[in-house]
């Protein structure tokens, strides 16, 4: 019967995989398009979507990147408590969402813009800024950022 009152309990660690001087900094969404473009298989980036969120310091240096879900030909389920705990793990201040659109076009769906929206709201109550939703192809990206919408 104790063992019903007992909590479980998570461990944190932070163990830093790469140099400050050797991660890269993000400058621009073309920086970001380059960086993840060669994070996606390039024999299944016209195939699949997956989801992928780029996390970075507070001088925009990339912690890591993230995958969070691998879907079908139009869609991936995407889980924005997953998001938010690679990016309290990881000691995030700032992450960039990133997908792709196997159809090879760049616009955003409604079901992005909504999906963008909620994980906008989640990260503001934890502190943690949503900076860029680049959805790319193997050839261009959309931006998010740069069309002024977030």
């Amino acid at each position: 019967m104790e063992n019903l009152f007992t909590v479980n309990e998570v461990k944190l660690t932070y163990k830093t995989k790469q140099k400050a001087s050797e991660r890269p900094k993000i400058l621009s969404s073309e920086s970001v398009y380059k960086i993840l473009l060669n994070c996606f298989d390039a024999d299944t980036i016209e195939y699949r979507e997956y989801f992928k969120v780029l996390l970075l310091n507070r001088t925009n240096q990339v912690l890591g990147v993230f995958n969070v879900s691998e879907g079908g030909i139009s869609e991936t389920v995407v889980d924005i408590r997953l998001i938010l705990q690679s990016a309290i793990l990881s000691n995030a201040s700032g992450i960039i969402l990133c997908h792709n659109h196997p159809s090879g076009n760049i616009n955003p769906s409604s079901c992005d813009d909504n999906m963008t929206r909620k994980i906008k709201e989640a990260c503001k109550i934890i502190d943690i800024s949503l900076l860029d939703h680049i959805i790319i192809t193997s050839e261009s990206y959309y931006s998010y950022a740069d069309e002024g919408r977030l």
